[in-house]
């Protein structure tokens, strides 16, 4: 897919995914629309050519007065930066978000900051956050179901990429929309990346969060970075499982090694493997902040 595409879930009912170009990258970025008796968008993208997302609604033929819900699986920038302009455009829709990053949507700033911090660079491809109306945010928590009529969105909380992630599971087609807590999916090599930003990656959790998913015996699971995976399911989520403690062995291996952060963050972008197909610097950039997080995480668990 290139930025602007829009494609059926072929193993789904009225489940699309539009590719937003996000880091001007193709097939890292995905939104989903579920044409439901309450239209629904899944995720939201960086804010940044959000204008792609609405010319997704109108050829799948959705009104946006219709719109009913959005529903960013986590508030990190890359997921929920868009949900204030998307809410501006689509006036009937609630947000809907997990009660610990609700205040984080109507009040973006410290999110901001945070999010500077964590991606460096890359802060070039955003756009500043729109706070979302308080009176539009609906706090969700474990257990609960996002009702679209016809379908309903059943949420489980999943904090080890974010203490404000969930995934849902969509009812009707039995698949997961799986945030980032499955890994970062890459069409064009058929493999499942490692994701461990800062400052709130936890290597255990996460891989609770694989058995979360895992336990649900999903049929397709619908990644936001990038698209839907209906082949191998159970066996590309203990893969993950596999490649997310290798990854977080490997850069305590390098630390013990070199003993300094930066020089740990340069080797593992100078060999990142991905840049033929994101580019070199959003794959030195997005390795970087990986290498940060596992960090991040070994000094927390030696405290």
């Amino acid at each position: 897919m290139q930025p602007g595409d829009v494609a059926a879930v072929d193993s789904c009912t009225d489940i699309y995914y539009v590719d937003t170009g996000m880091y001007d990258t193709a097939e890292y970025g995905a939104v989903y629309i579920v044409d439901a008796e309450r239209p629904a968008i899944v995720d939201t993208g960086i804010g940044t050519n959000y204008e792609r997302i609405l010319d997704a609604l109108d050829e799948v033929g959705i009104d946006r007065e219709d719109v009913a819900v959005i529903a960013p699986t986590h508030v990190h920038l890359d997921h929920a930066g868009g949900a204030g302009l998307l809410a501006e455009a689509c006036p009937n829709a609630d947000v809907y978000v997990h009660e610990l990053g609700a205040r984080h949507l109507v009040d973006p700033s410290r999110l901001v900051a945070g999010t500077k911090n964590a991606v460096g660079d890359q802060w070039k491809f955003y756009v500043e956050p729109t706070p979302v109306p308080e009176e539009r945010v609906v706090e969700l928590a474990d257990g609960d179901t996002i009702a679209l009529g016809d379908r309903g969105l059943d949420v489980h909380h999943a904090p080890g990429h974010a203490p404000h992630q969930v995934v849902f599971h969509d009812d009707r087609d039995d698949a997961v929309f799986v945030a980032d807590a499955a890994g970062i999916y890459v069409p064009a090599l058929d493999r499942v990346r490692e994701t461990s930003p800062p400052s709130n990656f936890d290597l255990e959790q996460c891989l609770d969060d694989v058995s979360t998913i895992r336990g649900l015996d999903p049929d397709t699971l619908l990644y936001p970075h990038f698209g839907p995976v209906a082949d191998d399911v159970d066996d590309r989520l203990a893969g993950y499982a596999d490649t997310l403690t290798e990854w977080v062995a490997a850069v305590e291996a390098k630390y013990a090694e070199l003993g300094d952060a930066e020089a740990v963050q340069e080797y593992f972008a100078e060999n990142a493997d991905i840049s033929a197909v994101w580019g070199s610097l959003k794959a030195t950039e997005e390795t970087a902040m990986n290498v940060r997080g596992v960090l991040r995480y070994l000094k927390h668990s030696e405290d």
